[in-house]
C-alpha cells in the first residue's frame, strides 16, 4: 500500500501545477478507469515501460541486495563474459552518490514508471511536459548505462549480467517513449 505524503510535502504535490494545453487534469476516477481499461497506443507504450521500469527496479533490488550484505551470491548465466559478483563488489559499483549502485537503479527505474503512469488520456496534447520529462528520463538511463557498461568493462574486464539486462529495458523503454515525444514536442512547439 503506498503512502502518502504528510506535511508540506504533501501541500507541495497538491499545489504544484503542470502546464496545461487544453483539456484540463482528469479526475482521479477518470485517470483510474483510464489507465486500467484504456487501450489507446500511447496506453499501451506507457503500460510497457512501467512493466520494464518495475523490472528493471526489481533488476536493481537483487543488485542492491548482494551490494548491502543480504545476498551472498549473483549467480551468471554459464556463457559471455559475465562476473556479477566481481564487478557489482568493485570500487565501480559504490563511486556515486557513496551508495550502491543497485540502489540507485532502483531510484531511477521507480521515476521513470511514475512518469509513464502520470497523467491521462492524450497527455501528449494535454501535459506534453510528462512525456517530454520521461522520455528525457529514459534517454538519460541509456546514456548513462552505455556509459557505466564501458567503464565496467574498463575497470573490471567482466561485466554484471543483471546490470546489462537493466541497460536493455532502458532500450526498449526509450523505443516505447518516442512516438508519444515527438507528438508532445510538437504539441509545445506550435504554442
Amino acid at each position: 500500500m503506498a503512502t502518502v505524503p504528510s506535511g508540506p510535502l504533501r501541500r507541495t504535490l497538491r499545489t504544484v501545477p503542470l502546464p496545461r494545453y487544453g483539456g484540463g487534469s482528469p479526475s482521479p476516477s477518470q485517470l483510474s478507469r483510464h489507465l486500467r481499461t484504456g487501450a489507446d497506443p500511447d496506453l499501451r507504450r506507457r503500460r510497457g515501460i512501467v512493466g520494464l521500469s518495475l523490472l528493471g527496479a526489481g533488476i536493481g533490488q537483487v543488485v542492491g541486495a548482494y551490494q548491502t550484505g543480504i545476498l551472498r551470491h549473483l549467480p551468471d548465466p554459464p556463457v559471455g563474459p559475465f562476473d556479477s559478483d566481481r564487478v557489482d563488489a568493485s570500487d565501480y559499483a559504490y563511486r556515486r552518490a557513496s551508495s550502491p549502485d543497485g540502489l540507485v537503479m532502483v531510484l531511477t527505474y521507480a521515476v521513470t514508471a511514475w512518469l509513464a503512469g502520470a497523467g491521462g488520456q492524450d497527455r501528449a496534447r494535454h501535459r506534453p511536459v510528462l512525456p517530454l520529462l520521461m522520455t528525457a528520463e529514459v534517454a538519460t538511463d541509456v546514456v548513462t548505462d552505455l556509459a557505466l557498461a564501458s567503464e565496467e568493462w574498463r575497470e573490471n574486464e567482466a561485466l554484471c549480467a543483471r546490470c546489462q539486462a537493466a541497460t536493455a529495458v532502458s532500450v526498449a523503454s526509450l523505443a516505447r517513449a518516442l512516438p508519444e515525444a515527438r507528438r508532445a514536442w510538437r504539441q509545445v512547439r506550435s504554442g
